[in-house]
């Protein structure tokens, strides 16, 4: 119990340090860059990777050691990640190129900043080590466990709004996105990569096409959004079925684990 009470303040401690940290010297930091390499997209990532250094000492703390790829879910099998994303996020890729346009502004930078960077960190910060250590790490079940990360994930997209209703609309889609992801996480028995090609490939239909100008979209785009959602819940349960696997969120682990 003492060892779970540890882990939660911990996990909950560097986090916050980190979105601190992120929030007071992100933007400055990464101007800097962007001043000496003349690439935003780049600068981005580099900014980015400096943010981990908290997440990366949190995880020392948590577990005594630098083995990092393994308690953030970086050792899985990216092949199948890779394979599974691509599948699943199809029908997003083939509606949005049958109903709209290629984006004309476009550019490296940009693919940079909401694919590779958004993608990669976001999942990082939010699933693999918020999450990922509260949930895999202590007793606490999958609701408690991503609720916080969920919430942090919503507000965490509402600049894109302008007015109450789309600010909303955007919550819940981010919050939902989040639950998700989460969710994925850990029936890929903790495959950080999952989430991250997922969501970086989500994002990467978006970014090539003209949907919207938030994460919110219209009518048609969400169709393609959920039909991609309805197979990653489909293909991951039929997954585990082939290989004789039950589902690991169920009701005995959503609110309080047995044991960790």
């Amino acid at each position: 119990m003492k060892r779970g009470r540890h882990i939660i303040v911990l996990t909950i401690g560097f986090f916050v340090l980190y979105w601190v940290l992120d929030a007071l010297f992100f933007g400055q930091f990464r101007a800097a860059i962007n001043e000496l390499l003349g690439q935003s997209g780049t600068s981005h990532i580099i900014a980015y990777t400096f943010s981990s250094i908290p997440i990366l000492i949190g995880i020392w703390a948590i577990h005594g050691n630098w083995h990092f790829h393994k308690y953030l879910g970086l050792d899985g099998n990216i092949g199948k990640a890779m394979i599974f994303s691509v599948l699943c996020t199809a029908p997003m890729f083939l509606g949005f190129w049958l109903l709209y346009e290629l984006d004309s502004e476009v550019t490296l930078n940009s693919i940079l900043i909401s694919v590779v960077a958004a993608g990669f960190f976001e999942e990082l910060f939010y699933r693999g080590f918020l999450f990922g250590q509260l949930f895999r790490y202590t007793k606490l079940g999958f609701i408690p466990a991503v609720f916080l990360g969920a919430l942090l994930f919503g507000l965490l997209h509402l600049y894109q709004s302008n007015d109450p209703l789309t600010a909303l609309g955007i919550f819940g889609v981010t919050f939902l996105g989040s639950v998700i992801f989460s969710w994925l996480y850990i029936e890929w028995n903790n495959n950080l990569w999952v989430p991250i090609f997922a969501h970086a490939l989500m994002n990467l239909s978006w970014t090539l096409f003209s949907v919207d100008t938030d994460a919110l979209g219209g009518w048609y785009a969400n169709i393609f959004r959920f039909t991609t959602i309805f197979l990653f819940i489909v293909v991951t349960i039929y997954n585990k079925s082939c290989k004789g696997e039950g589902i690991r969120i169920n009701r005995s682990s959503l609110w309080m684990k047995r044991s960790n």
